[in-house]
């Protein structure tokens, strides 16, 4: 699978860290453990550009997906 973060120049490892498979996998676990929902975002930040939370997104963030 293609992964447009390897595009933006983050190492293959950090690429791989920070996808949305790890996240969503991520926000499938969280849920499970605490029965709350989990918000999958897009960040805009290079070094966490998608990040997983039980809180709703700020402002600056796109939701790319939730784990209810």
């Amino acid at each position: 699978m293609h992964n447009a973060d390897a595009d933006r120049g983050l190492s293959p490892r950090r690429a791989e860290l920070t996808s949305f498979d790890r996240a969503y996998n991520v926000a499938l676990r969280a849920r499970q453990q605490t029965g709350l929902r989990q918000f999958i975002v897009r960040t805009g930040n290079p070094f966490q550009p998608i990040r997983t939370s039980c809180l709703a997104p700020r402002n600056d963030e796109i939701v790319l997906a939730l784990v209810a």
